[in-house]
């Protein structure tokens, strides 16, 4: 397996999102777990972690500024007998929850699935440290979207200074691309960006999954050839 440096990872990421790392020590006699998190909207930006007893939660740094707390105030880390679960959402309590109940750690997630946060439809990543004879550690990605490796994704950002123009646009795009494309392939949006409007421009995103690339290249080369007046387009593949 191939290492790779994670401050580099980070270094060169400039929005790693939420981040879950689990491992061991160097000499391999100590659990390790970290946890990173970042947003990209206001709402997101505005939440720091707090230990509540044996529990590791979110919390609004400013009460006064929450707009939806349904995805940002969650437990993060929560103990379980002998088991430690990590994770990017409120699957922590469903896990927890539920393995009180007798299910395995894989069975509690499968009640669940993505984020509703459309257009990102974040998965949610889960890890569990089992501390009963010794060290062990499993991790989860609920992904029934399609995330890699299930699918590739390809993200289209349409801009414009005029909301309506873009959003129009965004729809004609999406026309596009449908007729160019097969049932393989899943096409999501367009629907308005986390960020709405940076550097003056409203901002649409086309999320396209995929596991194989032949139609999604040669739509993508003949959508860079047609000429769309006052909207920029910016493809990201393999996002």
């Amino acid at each position: 397996m191939e290492k790779i440096s994670l401050e580099n990872e980070l270094k060169s990421n400039s929005y790693p999102g939420r981040g879950i790392i689990i491992g061991t020590s160097p000499d391999g006699k100590s659990a390790v777990c970290a946890y990173f998190i970042m947003g990209r909207s206001e709402n997101s930006r505005n939440r720091v972690f707090v230990r509540d007893g044996e529990t590791l939660k979110t919390e609004p740094f400013d009460a006064s500024k929450v707009s939806d707390p349904s995805l940002i105030i969650y437990n993060a880390v929560r103990k379980s007998e002998n088991n430690l679960i990590v994770t990017n959402g409120d699957q922590t309590d469903t896990v927890y929850n539920l393995m009180s109940e007798g299910k395995s750690f894989k069975e509690s997630l499968e009640t669940r699935e993505f984020e509703p946060d459309a257009p990102n439809f974040t998965p949610r990543i889960s890890g569990i440290l089992y501390f009963e004879n010794g060290f062990n550690y499993e991790m989860n990605i609920r992904k029934k979207l399609g995330y890699p490796p299930y699918y590739y994704i390809c993200n289209i950002l349409i801009s414009s200074t005029s909301f309506e123009q873009a959003s129009e646009e965004s729809k004609k795009i999406k026309k596009f691309i449908d007729n160019k494309l097969d049932d393989s392939y899943i096409v999501l949006g367009p629907s308005v960006s986390s960020i709405v409007k940076l550097k003056n421009k409203y901002r649409f995103n086309i999320m396209i999954k995929y596991k194989k690339n032949e139609l999604l290249y040669k739509a993508l080369e003949e959508l860079n050839k047609l000429e769309i007046k006052n909207v920029t387009i910016d493809i990201s593949i393999n996002i």
